[in-house]
């Protein structure tokens, strides 16, 4: 019964092996699923960083505090320029 088992993988393994190396027919075509990142060029409104969405990843950082982030600079970005030096 042993050696069945062992045949059975084995044939699995070389039918993996086939489909992996190509001879089974072509793979259909690969494609960006992503959603595009769109930043407008030139001077950022509050606006173009609250429509900013980012496409999800296995390892990546918590939605929540990159949305907070994206708020808090868009509310900035948004605010009238302060008079004088922005380095205070």
């Amino acid at each position: 019964m042993m050696w069945v088992f062992a045949i059975m993988v084995v044939l699995a393994m070389g039918g993996v092996a086939l489909v992996a190396s190509g001879r089974t027919g072509a793979l259909p075509e690969e494609y960006d699923d992503r959603p595009d990142v769109r930043v407008p060029a030139g001077r950022l409104v509050g606006d173009d960083l609250r429509q900013v969405r980012f496409s999800l990843g296995l390892r990546g950082y918590r939605m929540s505090e990159v949305d907070t982030l994206l708020a808090r600079l868009a509310d900035q970005l948004d605010e009238p320029p302060r008079g004088g030096n922005d380095l205070d």
